[in-house]
């Protein structure tokens, strides 16, 4: 996902899990296929198959939805072992998306620390995702470091990490 242009305006969401929202899977499983999927080859309805498994409250898999008056605006997974050629690289962050309207006011980084937060609940300590961006972007600026830039079926991508072992005292921002 790469952010739109930035501009001064924040928007305050509310985040909550598609467990407790599972009429958005359909909502979050065309954003993954426009933006993913149909490049991909996978169907619609496999889409939004998938992402209607992300179910858990307590860890992977899990999609956290961010929302602002009725509206979604964004949504991003805890999952695990997204990369087949890393079997030991266990949790990892990916489907950040916020669609193009609500870019550029700092949603998908919200996004990002909420997963973090939530991995933190459910006693993970590192990890991992992939980008296209090959500098980071917005996953450097959130703490997360490279291990390598690979070819990944047909696409460059960076692969990265972060630790987010904390102190035990990690609380969503609106835990649901």
């Amino acid at each position: 996902m790469v952010e739109g242009p930035a501009t001064q305006e924040s928007v305050v969401v509310e985040f909550s899990l598609l467990a407790d929202h599972p009429a958005a899977a359909e909502t979050v499983g065309r954003w993954y296929w426009d933006e993913w999927g149909q490049e991909a080859g996978e169907s619609l309805d496999d889409s939004i198959a998938r992402t209607a498994s992300y179910t858990s409250r307590d860890g992977p898999p899990m999609i956290v939805l961010a929302q602002h008056g009725g509206e979604w605006l964004g949504a991003a997974q805890l999952k695990v072992r997204e990369m087949d050629i890393y079997p030991e690289f266990e949790f990892w962050l990916g489907g950040v998306y916020v669609p193009e309207s609500a870019r550029g006011r700092g949603l998908a980084a919200q996004l990002v620390d909420e997963v973090k937060s939530r991995a933190r609940l459910a006693d993970i300590d590192r990890l991992y995702l992939q980008t296209e961006d090959l500098t980071g972007g917005l996953y450097r600026r959130g703490g997360f470091q490279p291990i390598e830039e690979v070819a990944y079926k047909g696409v460059r991508v960076l692969v990265m990490t972060a630790s987010v072992a904390g102190d035990g005292t990690a609380t969503p921002s609106n835990r649901s």
